[in-house]
């Protein structure tokens, strides 16, 4: 069965990628307690392109800002909606609200995404 995968696009300040990293280490936790396969924080490094769209004319960055590429793998849609439920119960992640975030979740990309290979 393939697997089902939330994909997130997020443009922060590079002096808050230490910030993010905290909140997502503990976020990142609690998605896999609840049974999510795998949990990814990147952030970019390599983003300035000639091909293409590159992810700073993507993200619309500003000076300062670089982009945090994330994805989460479930086995399917239905255990993600599963997951999610639980983890958007957990007072934990309660405690890491919107207004504790280190970006603007205004400009935060996401998105559902059906697997078509997975070597």
């Amino acid at each position: 069965m393939p697997h089902y995968v939330d994909g997130f696009v997020i443009p922060i300040l590079k002096t808050s990628v230490p910030a993010y990293k905290k909140i997502a280490t503990k976020a990142g936790k609690i998605w896999l307690e609840y049974g999510a396969l795998q949990y990814v924080e990147c952030v970019g490094d390599d983003l300035v392109k000639n091909f293409g769209l590159p992810f700073p004319k993507l993200a619309k960055l500003r000076p300062g800002e670089t982009v945090v590429f994330s994805w989460i793998v479930y086995k399917s849609k239905a255990h993600r909606d599963q997951v999610n439920k639980k983890v958007m119960a957990d007072p934990r992640l309660a405690k890491m609200g919107p207004e504790m975030m280190p970006f603007d979740a205004k400009k935060m990309s996401y998105g559902g995404f059906r697997t078509i290979v997975n070597l």
